[in-house]
């Protein structure tokens, strides 16, 4: 993925990239997707939304120009493949998600990846986060 999309299309962070790498995209989504997990598309998740496409991850996050002390707020965790991924870039993770199915796969996501400084809630993400970021 990294090499084929991601570095052609000017993605050169190399900590985005290490993240695009480790972060195992097959597990947010569902078993009948994992042969599809790594392709340059979105992907349903379920609820009528998607995963986005690895480049559209790759470059919203390069552009944040995260130096790895950050608390990020994220709005719309859905299956929780960006959380992943800035989670590996940053200090800490607040996301928010609206569709609790959708919120309850990503955590048991979150734990199966060891991912403990992503925090989450059930919520309108239009209210934000105020008491952490």
């Amino acid at each position: 993925m990294v090499e084929e999309q991601l570095l052609p299309r000017g993605i050169d962070d190399p900590a985005v990239l290490h993240a695009m790498e480790v972060v195992p995209r097959h597990l947010f989504v569902s078993d009948a997707l994992h042969a599809q997990a790594y392709g340059d598309f979105p992907l349903p998740i379920g609820h009528g939304q998607t995963i986005s496409q690895p480049y559209v991850v790759a470059l919203m996050t390069q552009l944040l120009q995260l130096t790895g002390k950050e608390t990020v707020l994220e709005i719309g965790t859905g299956c929780g493949y960006q959380s992943a991924i800035l989670a590996a870039l940053c200090e800490r993770v607040y996301t928010v998600e609206r569709i609790k199915p959708l919120l309850a796969r990503a955590r048991r996501t979150f734990d199966r990846l060891q991912l403990y400084n992503i925090m989450s809630k059930v919520a309108d993400g239009t209210e934000g986060w105020p008491e952490n970021a």
